[in-house]
């Protein structure tokens, strides 16, 4: 059967980008490449990091979001947040505040998905009890590093834990609790708040999973903003919601580096920000590390905290968080009474399937045709300059030489070498030209233009 593509959040808008190349070379699993003038997104390689809507310095990649009006689509409507939601305000504004607000948006029922955290421990020690074979066990909390896995550490893929991570658990939960109070299905709506592009990713094209269990979602920073104008109106008014839940330190933290690691026995690492992710699981694939049993990867720095949809600096963030998570211990609910009766139905639906690799470093599946293509590209790489100058539109020069074994580029590419054949007369000055304007676009080398960019 053949795999489905990936459903990406991160889109470039064309009219906007000026072709710099900043995205290109943060790009993690380089799948990036400037083609006409504007940076194009390889949708097999890429893991919606958020790495290039950081780097982008005119805003020319975006995150897109289910419309907002789409919830009055449904009689009941679940607004799920992420814990890291409450650390983008400041001290002065209270949880009740939030949740009131986001009620008066529309919502008819508002819920932390970190709730599910007691639960999901629960079942990842019993996942980890019955598969001691697995180990390193590797955390599917991020979904940007479960993609990073499947497309470029494809033999790590089995070391992941099957399990639904806590959105998806409470998603679950709460479809359950109202269809069991007597709502249809069709009549509830589940809309996630989320930090990260790669979450929206996962709810379009969960991975392990055959159906959505989320019917939208919004991106944090549009939520932060109508919850600060609301607060702000109504700075003379006091708001309380009375189903409003204190979670337990266990379940704010989740979110936060360590916040997994810490659960489990044995040797637990937790390692944030992608490219961290990726020099420790190139030792740990080259079995340089070994006797490790579980690894917490997160994507972002400050794990969740440093989400690209985030709007407060991510170390303030964590420290409100981390506040939290230390203050009214008494009134913390633990968070598993809430689902009691619920537990034996969420524990049995709370496997996924099994996760296929999805590798972008294969050069072809026919072992012979791989390694002739290998030989080339040791070939290529002995007459390219070396120097991953990215002036061919590529991140450096080993993906230029890939991409022309197999078929995406040309040699006449780089510039070193236009510059060479030129001078041998076996390309005209003009062909040169030619050659550059197609990978920076027309018009790039006037004066007018270079001026207003």
């Amino acid at each position: 059967m053949e795999k489905l593509p990936f459903y990406h959040a991160l889109k470039v808008v064309e009219n906007v980008c000026i072709g710099c190349t900043h995205c290109m070379n943060v790009c993690p699993t380089k799948a990036i490449r400037v083609k006409n003038g504007t940076a194009d997104i390889d949708k097999n390689a890429c893991v919606d990091c958020g790495e290039c809507l950081k780097a982008c310095p005119v805003e020319a990649i975006i995150v897109e979001q289910d419309d907002f009006n789409q919830i009055f689509s449904f009689k009941q409507r679940v607004a799920l947040l992420p814990t890291v939601l409450l650390g983008q305000f400041s001290d002065d504004i209270t949880e009740e505040q939030i949740y009131s607000v986001i009620h008066d948006m529309g919502f008819t029922h508002v819920f932390e998905v970190d709730e599910a955290v007691d639960l999901l421990i629960d079942g990842t020690k019993e996942y980890m009890r019955k598969h001691p074979q697995m180990r390193p066990f590797i955390s599917s909390f991020c979904p940007a590093i479960v993609r990073l896995i499947q497309v470029r550490f494809p033999s790590l893929v089995e070391n992941i834990v099957r399990l639904k991570p806590v959105v998806d658990i409470s998603s679950q939960f709460y479809r359950k609790k109202l269809i069991d109070e007597g709502f249809k299905n069709e009549e509830i709506g589940v809309f996630y708040i989320t930090p990260c592009a790669a979450k929206i990713a996962s709810v379009k094209s969960p991975v392990g999973e055959e159906e959505l269990l989320i019917d939208g979602v919004i991106n944090m920073d549009f939520i932060y903003n109508k919850v600060m104008l609301s607060i702000k109106k109504k700075s003379n008014e006091k708001q309380e919601v009375s189903n409003y839940r204190h979670l337990s330190k266990t379940s704010i933290e989740w979110t936060l580096t360590n916040g997994e690691a810490s659960q489990y026995a044995g040797r637990c690492l937790a390692i944030d920000e992608i490219h961290n992710v990726i020099a420790f699981l190139d030792k740990l694939e080259n079995e340089e590390i070994t006797d490790v049993d579980f690894l917490e990867l997160r994507a972002c720095d400050r794990s969740c905290a440093g989400g690209v949809l985030s709007t407060e600096n991510r170390f303030l963030a964590v420290e409100r968080l981390s506040k939290r998570a230390n203050k009214d211990i008494k009134k913390q609910t633990e968070t598993v009474e809430m689902y009691t009766s619920y537990r034996p139905y969420l524990l049995e639906n709370m496997a996924i399937s099994e996760i296929e690799p999805r590798s972008i470093l294969s050069l072809d599946s026919d072992m012979m045709i791989a390694m002739d293509k290998m030989k080339k590209i040791q070939r290529i790489m002995r007459v390219l300059p070396g120097i991953d100058c990215g002036a061919c539109g590529t991140p450096k020069c080993k993906v230029l030489a890939e991409d022309i074994v197999q078929g995406k580029a040309k040699m006449n590419q780089c510039v070193f070498l236009q510059k060479m054949l030129t001078k041998e007369e076996l390309i005209s000055p003009q062909e040169s030209f030619d050659i550059s304007e197609n990978t920076w676009g027309k018009g790039r080398f006037e004066k007018k233009t270079i001026k207003n960019r």
